[in-house]
């Protein structure tokens, strides 16, 4: 690891100060950013610890919604009564997220900032476009089974490995950042980017900018129906293969009001198709109008070799989430049904 300055600060003007005048990397949990200084994958000159920061609550917002503070740690906010009873899903993503002692640590800005977990990206010793722009993508065709199918590039077929994004996400999730220069707000869906030709870029941060919050709007019409699949190679403590967020919104008869999918392990951002939630409105809830949903969200899916099966995996994981969120949410558990253990 290469020789850093840290520094500690309870003053937010000297934060962003620090963030704007150059290399400084703000820290809190610092789960993800720790590990990939240890590797020489990130080489920040100084770290600000945040953690004296007051950006850690969890609370109804102006709007009737959820405040969930940058500073808030993953486990904090899962376990939250606010967020178990009216964000049940967001909970239940939280809960399939990582182990206990990583969420009792990782903190909500923290989790939107994590970077691909690509082995070609941890692997110094390799090429890699996401690490060093114009070296070349050796997982389009090498090792790619935990590879993207969707909005993929020439440069980088990587995934984004949250399971908390994923959530916030389907629930239409607002980003506020601050810096030396002001306020801004960033919908959820274009906080993260797709590669393209510029895979080094994970999200539309500017110079200087610190998450402060996220707020997500109301949503207690998908409180009844709701769930969180994660498809992974062991039952905790691994990253998705594929993973749906899915919600839905039924009257008395079972006829879809409204729809939200979302799915993570399946691009290099949360992915989400709005026209295929369009169509299931006014549809009986079924594996009829689940399965043409999952079609129209894989539209234009492709695999690279290793990774074919998420193809068909990924289409019977959101048959499954919606299905299972069409049964009803697992109010008793506080938090999206089976979290830690459904298969496709």
């Amino acid at each position: 690891m290469n020789p850093f300055i840290f520094t500690q600060s309870k003053d937010l003007d000297g934060v962003l100060a620090a963030l704007s005048a150059g290399e400084a990397r703000p820290i809190a949990g610092g789960t993800n950013l720790l590990d990939l200084m240890k590797e020489g994958v990130m080489r920040p000159s100084q770290l600000v610890d945040i953690n004296g920061l007051d950006l850690d609550k969890v609370e109804i917002g102006e709007d009737g919604g959820l405040l969930l503070g940058a500073l808030a740690r993953n486990a904090d906010t899962a376990y939250n009564r606010l967020v178990r009873e009216r964000y049940p899903l967001l909970s239940s993503a939280i809960l399939a997220g990582a182990s206990p002692q990583l969420r009792n640590m990782a903190s909500n800005g923290g989790n939107l900032m994590q970077r691909t977990r690509c082995v070609y990206f941890y692997d110094v010793g390799t090429a890699c476009n996401k690490r060093e722009p114009g070296t070349g993508c050796p997982a389009k065709e090498g090792v790619n089974r935990q590879h993207a199918i969707l909005g993929t590039s020439e440069t980088c077929i990587a995934t984004h490995p949250s399971d908390m994004c994923v959530a916030l996400r389907a629930l239409d999730a607002t980003v506020h950042v601050q810096s030396s220069s002001g306020k801004r707000q960033i919908p959820f869906a274009d906080f993260h980017r797709l590669p393209e030709d510029r895979p080094e870029i994970d999200n539309t941060l500017q110079q200087g900018e610190l998450i402060t919050h996220i707020t997500v709007p109301q949503a207690d019409r998908f409180i009844a129906h709701s769930a969180y699949i994660k498809v992974r190679d062991r039952l905790s403590y691994a990253f998705a293969l594929v993973s749906v967020a899915a919600a839905l919104d039924l009257d008395a008869g079972g006829t879809i009001k409204a729809a939200r999918i979302a799915l993570g392990g399946v691009a290099h951002k949360p992915w989400r198709i709005e026209a295929a939630e369009d169509q299931l409105v006014g549809k009986a809830a079924g594996e009829q109008a689940f399965a043409a949903a999952a079609d129209a969200i894989l539209q234009g899916a492709r695999g690279y070799g290793h990774n074919d099966f998420k193809l068909t995996l990924a289409h019977n994981a959101i048959v499954q989430a919606l299905t299972s969120a069409a049964r009803g949410t697992d109010i008793a558990s506080g938090s999206g049904r089976n979290p830690e253990g459904d298969r496709a």
